[in-house]
């Protein structure tokens, strides 16, 4: 069994994780709203995003108990 303050560290991981992706999201908005835009920029912005969505997920499959069916 996990700890409750290990799972209570992973919380809060992942809400740190969730807001800056949502973060990305409006920035990546924002960047190509207005043609021309830095497309080296854009590529890392959304690498970064790809980054958080993994980690979001191994954090979320921690938390989440594997149920036998």
């Amino acid at each position: 069994m996990t700890d409750p303050d290990d799972l209570d560290i992973l919380r809060a991981r992942l809400h740190e994780l969730e807001l800056e992706h949502r973060d990305l999201d409006e920035v990546i908005a924002r960047l190509t709203e207005h043609s021309p835009f830095n497309q080296l920029q854009l590529q890392r912005l959304k690498k970064r995003k790809l980054v958080l969505k993994d980690e979001i997920g191994r954090i979320t499959s921690r938390l989440v108990p594997d149920i036998i069916a």
